[in-house]
Order: C-alpha cells, then sequence, then structure tokens
C-alpha cells in the first residue's frame, strides 16, 4: 500500500481500488536482500521510494509532456 499511496501522492490522484482475494501464485510476504549486490558492484541504493515514484513521475511528465 506504501508503493500506491507513493503513486497517488506524486500523481495528486487517489486511484481507484478493487481488492481481491489472494490468487494462487501470490506471496503474502516478500523480502530482497541487496547485500551481495552492494559487495559485488559497490552500490548502496539509498533513494527513498517515495523520492523515487515522484521523480519519475516528474520525469514521465516533462518526457511525454503529459
Amino acid at each position: 500500500m506504501n508503493f500506491i499511496e507513493s503513486i497517488e501522492s506524486a500523481l495528486g490522484k487517489k486511484s481507484e481500488k478493487n481488492y481481491l482475494p489472494m490468487q494462487a501464485g501470490d506471496a503474502p510476504t516478500t523480502y530482497a536482500d541487496v547485500q551481495d549486490l552492494m559487495i559485488d558492484v559497490d552500490f548502496k541504493p539509498d533513494t527513498p521510494l517515495q523520492d523515487g515514484i515522484r521523480n519519475f513521475v516528474d520525469w514521465y511528465r516533462h518526457y511525454y509532456d503529459a
């Protein structure tokens, strides 16, 4: 929901949500471990989700004149 709320905030609009029961193959919880990536490429992502989404929405609107 944090992801959707970040998109709503960046767009200045509320989404229409249609909640459905869990579907076959849905994972109730997921976790990303980027430790090996950070070690291999010497890069640590540090952009907060809300900032990254806002940056993308701003770029998209500018690029597509939307």
